[in-house]
């Protein structure tokens, strides 16, 4: 009766090459960068790697995956790995990245110009990757701001499609604080443009110099140094 040893060696050969068809290491490259770049996107992310014969190529004992150029981590892309010796050569591993999150989406049609009310809006959670880029994710971001364009009932919305409420407009008096290391000098000038809240506003000073600063919630501008 053959041994235990000589046993466990006989199950060893006979199990290698499964265990190497098993493991790829481009794939391997391939599926870790995924899950490196999408391991901060909100919601449940999803990996499925597609197939690729890597027995065609030759031998590689480092392997480093990138995205190709205007790659996008969601729904069906490609990522590259290139081998860095002892042979140079690169492959696109084909990948399916579907991210379960919310969405915001219009409960009724919305005309362009509307500022959006809460009753305007309707949560849904679903596939990340099947919808347009930038859609908004909590209706709080949308809420009091306006439409740029009209959208049917049950369309996702973006942000791109919002406008804020302006804070400054053109010719009225704005307060400017000037801010910097130990300092704080408030003065007045007059806006030279319309801005929202985070925009850059240009206001002209008393002494006619004209100056730019981040708009602000209550209709100021603050300039740091």
């Amino acid at each position: 009766m053959p041994s235990r040893s000589l046993l466990f060696a006989l199950l060893l050969v006979i199990a290698s090459p499964l265990l190497c068809a098993e493991f790829d290491p481009v794939l391997d490259t391939a599926e870790r960068y995924v899950r490196a770049q999408t391991q901060g996107l909100p919601g449940k992310v999803t990996i499925a790697m597609g197939k690729l014969d890597a027995s065609r190529l030759p031998p590689c004992t480092a392997h480093e995956a990138f995205s190709p150029p205007g790659t996008r981590m969601i729904g069906k892309t490609h990522v590259g790995v290139r081998c860095l010796g002892p042979n140079i050569w690169s492959v696109l591993v084909p990948v399916q990245i579907a991210i379960t999150g919310n969405y915001v989406s219009t409960a009724r049609a919305l005309a362009a110009g509307q500022l959006i009310q809460p009753g305007d809006l309707v949560s849904s959670t679903g596939d990340l990757s099947t919808l347009p880029a930038g859609v908004v994710a909590d209706p709080a971001l949308a809420i009091g701001k306006t439409l740029r364009n009209s959208l049917g009932a049950g369309q996702p919305l973006r942000d791109n499609q919002l406008l804020a409420p302006m804070v400054i407009r053109q010719g009225q008096t704005v307060r400017v604080l000037s801010k910097g290391s130990g300092f704080a000098v408030s003065s007045e000038g007059r806006a030279l443009s319309n801005a929202s809240e985070g925009q850059i506003a240009q206001i002209r000073m008393p002494s006619g110099q004209t100056v730019s600063g981040i708009a602000k919630s209550d209709g100021s501008i603050e300039i740091s140094f």
